[in-house]
């Protein structure tokens, strides 16, 4: 598989990660779009929201729990959770992941 995050997850490629578990990783993104901004990656390969299954509903809450935890170990008291979907809704890397942003205000796109 020629996927970025997975090269990420195993550790073939560089990255600054912050946070790791059996389920998920979290590291910096190399072009930010606030002063903090965290990628939060399944470690199961799923190219998008819109390739989940009805097994992934676990995976997907832990997801946001993670954010949760990563946010409150950063002392971050408001962020955003965001998640693109498919090119024509941004997705750059067809590997399922949610963006957390900070360290400014955030305004409704």
């Amino acid at each position: 598989m020629d996927c970025l995050f997975c090269k990420i997850i195993k550790k073939e490629l560089p990255a600054e990660i912050i946070y790791e578990d059996n389920n998920a990783v979290v590291f910096k993104d190399i072009y930010p779009k606030a002063p903090i901004h965290f990628l939060i990656v399944s470690k199961k390969h799923i190219a998008s929201v819109n390739d989940l299954k009805p097994e992934d509903k676990e995976l997907m809450s832990e997801l946001f729990l993670v954010a949760q935890k990563v946010a409150r170990e950063n002392n971050l008291n408001g962020y955003k959770l965001h998640i693109n979907v498919g090119r024509e809704g941004g997705q750059l890397v067809e590997h399922l992941h949610m963006h957390l942003l900070s360290g400014k205000p955030m305004e409704m796109p």
